[in-house]
């Protein structure tokens, strides 16, 4: 029996070396996760899309994945809307250089729009969440960014979603995109970068930027994407993220 014993844990030792040794260890574990909610007319979803693919392309965010330590950073797209509506555009592509790049870029500008219903950023943190713990990386950092034009309105409540991510080493950062006119509000009236500030985003050093009609959509995903991934910066640019305390 004992003999047996020692066989039973060499044998489960070995297998849970080998799943450690199976995933691939890159600088991020990226999900955009961007609003396909009701609130997103077809050509603000365009733009959306044009807006993810383009950055991704871009240069700077090229050079910011390569210059990491691994020189590459696995990435996913997917789409909200209602409590019931989570969906994966684009699994995760380890991105190493412009190839990878194109690729991703290829099938999110394809993609049939599938998201219904109304904002439930807490079913967008869930599910995006779920997508990091379950893949087949390991990243120095783990990084869910979430877009969004309008607040919380449905499924569970938005604090227990972002507390149990980042309990699992999760930073949400936020890209709030306000429509002219000053855009939705927040669900007590206040502005909605302040309802993304104060109840989304969370984890090491979080950040909300904001588009608007002084940062276009395109501008500020290419530095949203190269702060995630470098933590600084795009060249030529002065500090522009609204930062939060470490939740």
């Amino acid at each position: 029996m004992r003999v047996l014993a020692k066989f039973c844990a060499a044998a489960l030792a070995l297998s849970l070396s080998v799943a450690a040794q199976a995933q691939e260890i890159v600088d991020v574990e990226l999900v955009l996760a961007a609003d396909g909610s009701g609130s997103i007319d077809d050509d603000e979803f365009r733009v959306q899309r044009e807006g993810y693919a383009a950055a991704i392309t871009d240069p700077d965010v090229l050079s910011a994945i390569l210059g990491g330590a691994h020189g590459a950073a696995a990435i996913s797209y997917i789409e909200w809307g209602g409590p019931a509506s989570q969906h994966t555009i684009v699994d995760w592509m380890v991105i190493r250089g412009p190839a990878d790049a194109a690729t991703f870029a290829e099938r999110l500008r394809t993609a049939p729009r599938v998201a219904q219903g109304y904002n439930s950023i807490s079913g967008a943190i869930d599910y995006a969440a779920e997508k990091i713990r379950s893949n087949d990386y390991e990243g120095l950092s783990k990084i869910i960014d979430v877009s969004g034009d309008g607040p919380q309105i449905g499924g569970r409540p938005l604090a227990l979603a972002r507390e149990e991510a980042v309990a699992q080493g999760i930073t949400i950062n936020a890209l709030v995109v306000k429509r002219p006119g000053g855009g939705y509000p927040g669900p007590s009236g206040e502005p909605l970068e302040t309802h993304y500030r104060n109840d989304v985003i969370g984890g090491l050093a979080p950040f909300v930027i904001v588009a608007d009609e002084k940062l276009t959509f395109g501008a500020a995903i290419r530095r949203k994407l190269i702060l995630e991934i470098a933590g600084r910066e795009p060249p030529g640019q002065g500090r522009m993220a609204e930062t939060a305390a470490s939740r």
